[in-house]
């Protein structure tokens, strides 16, 4: 999924040169409405979702992952360290990543963490399992019950 149909094209190309076109759709356009008409069209729960979008948006990101999965589904989410600008955030993006960040660990749904990368600075990439949730309006079952 993404806004450029360039990259869209090099995703396709990829996907076909794994043997996975059957199983794949790429979709372009704003992520936002595309998750949405993803939810009304009901379609299949994710096991693995990989989130490297805007990074104001992530939380929304999350809450919509979270919604296109299943219990046992992985979530990933990419630059969640920001070169350690995440503890003090100057600008909606980084503060955005900090929400995002601060979600997870009191998010009942979610079991995860966050683990550091060196790249040319500091960075890190979230993992969390979805333990249980809202998915595609039908409340799931996985023999974990929910603190509701």
């Amino acid at each position: 999924m993404g806004r450029d149909e360039r990259h869209a094209e090099v995703a396709r190309e990829n996907v076909a040169e794994a043997g996975l076109s059957d199983g794949v759709n790429v979709r372009v356009g704003d992520a936002m409405k595309l998750l949405g008409a993803m939810v009304d069209e009901s379609v299949e729960p994710f096991g693995l979702v990989f989130i490297d979008a805007d990074k104001g948006g992530y939380p929304e990101y999350l809450e919509w992952a979270v919604r296109l999965s299943r219990p046992g589904s992985v979530i990933l989410a990419d630059n969640t360290i920001r070169g350690g600008a995440v503890l003090d955030p100057k600008d909606g993006p980084t503060r955005a990543i900090r929400e995002f960040n601060e979600v997870g660990p009191g998010d009942t749904r979610l079991a995860g963490t966050i683990l550091p990368l060196m790249r040319a600075r500091i960075d890190g990439v979230a993992v969390a399992r979805v333990l249980w949730g809202e998915s595609i309006g039908e409340k799931l079952s996985t023999g974990l019950v929910s603190p509701e």
